[in-house]
C-alpha cells in the first residue's frame, strides 16, 4: 500500500476536497479524444456552453473502497455507466463507452490512492464522473461539443455516531415532472429539491419525502435517495414509476433482501395512506448506503416505523451485508466488485 495523504481519516466530513490528478476527455466532431489525467482542478468552458444555460449535463456518484488486505475496489461501475448513458442519450449528450467510462475511474483512483482511506477508518474514496454541454452556442439545442470529467476526494463514514433512525417529513412540492428527467442523475432534479429541503431541515426534518406528481398519493422518493419499507410479514418493498431515479444502491438491496436474507421483494406503488404496513423503513443510496427512517410526518401527524431511537433488525442486517461486499468482507455477487 502506498503512503497515505496527510489526513485525519477518523474525522472526515461529506466536503470537497481537492485531490492530486482528474480525469477530462472532450467529445469534438463526432468522437471522443483519448482523455487525459491533469492536476488543474478548474474548468474553463465557454460563456455560451449548454450546461450553464440549459441543464444540458448530468452526473455519477460513486466510491471506491480499501479492503483489510490493502487492496482497492469499485462496487458495480459498470451500473454507473449504464445509467450515465441512459441520462446523455435522453439529453442528446453522446454516450461514453462503458469501457472508457470505468478506465477513467479506475485511473483517476489509482492516481489518487493516497487518498483512498484506510479499511478501519470506515471512509471512502468519493468519485464524481460528470458529463457537461460545452462550446460557443446559445439557442436550446444540443451543444456543439461535450466535456467529460472525473474527480474525487475521501470521505467520512455517513454516521459518525453509528446508524441511528431519522424522522423525514412529506413534502407539498413536486421533485419531478411525470415522464419528465425524474429518472435521470441530472443537476437540475436536485436544485428543484433544495428548497423543500431547506424548508424539511428548518422544521427538524432530516429530509422531505415527495409523492407522485400526478396524484400525491404514491411516494416516490426521498430527497436525494430511494425509499423502501419492510413489510409486517417481512417483505422489502420500495416504489415503482419512472419519476424514480434507478438506485444501484436500491437494486443491490433489493437482490441482498431476496438472495441473502430470503425475503420477498417487490417493486410497486407505495401509498402514503398505507404506511401501516410497512414495520422498517429507510432511505438508500450511495453517500449514506442506508439512512433508517424513524418516523415519517404527514398532515400534522408523525407515523413510526421500528422506533425513532432504535435501527429495525432487517434494516440493520442489509446495511451490513451491502457494506461487508463493498468493503471485501463478505464475498460479492458475480460481476459486483472491480479491483483497482
Amino acid at each position: 500500500m502506498s503512503k497515505l495523504a496527510n489526513i485525519d481519516w477518523n474525522n472526515l466530513g461529506f466536503s470537497y476536497i481537492k485531490t492530486d490528478f482528474r480525469y477530462i476527455s472532450t467529445w469534438k466532431n463526432g468522437s471522443w479524444d483519448d482523455g487525459k489525467l491533469v492536476t488543474d482542478n478548474k474548468l474553463t468552458i465557454s460563456e455560451g456552453s449548454t450546461a450553464l444555460h440549459y441543464g444540458q449535463q448530468c452526473f455519477e456518484g460513486m466510491k471506491a473502497y480499501r479492503t483489510k488486505t490493502g487492496d482497492i475496489q469499485l462496487f458495480r461501475p459498470y451500473e454507473n455507466a449504464k445509467r450515465m448513458n441512459l441520462s446523455a442519450h435522453y439529453l442528446m449528450m453522446p454516450e461514453i463507452p462503458e469501457e472508457k467510462f470505468v478506465d477513467a475511474v479506475k485511473q483517476v483512483v489509482r492516481a489518487n490512492e493516497a487518498y483512498v482511506p484506510p479499511y478501519d477508518s470506515g471512509a471512502t474514496l468519493y468519485i464524481r464522473p460528470l458529463l457537461i454541454g460545452i462550446g460557443d452556442n446559445i439557442c436550446p439545442c444540443p451543444a456543439p461539443e461535450y466535456l467529460f470529467c472525473v474527480f474525487c476526494m475521501p470521505v467520512g463514514p455517513y454516521f459518525k455516531d453509528g446508524m441511528a433512525p431519522v424522522n423525514f417529513t412529506v413534502s407539498d412540492f413536486d421533485r419531478a415532472a411525470p415522464y419528465g428527467t425524474g429518472g435521470l442523475k441530472v443537476g437540475g432534479n436536485y436544485a428543484a429539491s433544495l428548497y423543500p429541503y431547506h424548508l424539511a431541515k428548518k422544521s427538524g426534518f432530516g429530509d422531505c419525502i415527495y409523492l407522485d406528481p400526478t396524484t400525491h398519493t404514491k411516494i416516490e422518493e426521498v430527497g436525494t435517495a430511494n425509499f423502501f419499507g419492510i413489510t409486517k410479514n417481512d417483505e422489502f418493498v420500495t416504489p415503482k414509476s419512472p419519476s424514480i431515479l434507478p438506485s444501484i444502491t436500491k437494486y443491490s438491496l433489493l437482490y441482498l433482501a431476496k438472495e441473502v436474507l430470503h425475503l420477498k421483494t417487490a417493486e410497486r406503488d407505495v401509498l402514503i395512506d398505507n404506511l401501516d404496513e410497512f414495520k422498517e423503513a429507510g432511505a438508500c443510496g450511495t453517500a449514506a448506503i442506508i439512512t433508517p427512517i424513524g418516523g415519517i410526518q404527514y398532515k400534522g401527524k408523525l407515523h413510526v416505523f421500528h422506533s425513532e431511537t432504535e435501527v429495525g433488525p432487517i434494516t440493520t442486517k442489509l446495511y451490513n451485508t451491502l457494506c461487508g461486499i463493498q468493503f471485501g468482507d463478505i464475498e460479492a455477487p458475480d460481476g459486483w466488485i472491480v479491483k483497482v
